[in-house]
């Protein structure tokens, strides 16, 4: 994806908070290949932890790699692993670490068990 002129702070580099934004964007474009998009009127994922680690600035302009793995797949959660590399030289890694999703009941607001198809995406 592209580094937006935008994206940039009053250090000339990508704003820290701007990385969600890409680690967000990633799990939406996967997400939106499983079939229902883990998500129905009834179970819904959310954020529930999120963990960065800010290996280098990045400077515009670049194109950027996320890549994401499944670090960990719970009964209720799915804990995503994150690399954020340079899109010219994937040994350029800008940022990586993980974010807990928990998939909660949108009624009670209690936890609930993963959907099938985000297990099958993630086994698969």
């Amino acid at each position: 994806m592209p580094v937006r002129w935008r994206d940039l702070d009053a250090f000339n580099h990508v704003n820290n908070s701007k990385y969600l934004s890409y680690l967000e964007e990633a799990r939406l474009q996967w997400m939106i290949g499983i079939p229902g998009k883990g998500l129905d009127d009834h179970v819904a994922p959310v954020v529930a932890a999120a963990q960065l680690n800010y290996r280098r600035p990045i400077a515009w302009p670049a194109q950027v790699v996320v890549e994401l793995f499944v670090e960990r797949l719970g009964n209720t959660s799915l804990t995503i692993g994150h690399r954020i590399v340079d899109g010219a030289d994937g040994d350029v890694l800008y940022c990586d670490g993980h974010v807990v999703m928990v998939w909660i009941d949108r009624d009670s607001g209690a936890a609930a068990p993963l959907p099938a198809e985000v297990r099958e995406a993630c086994s698969g």
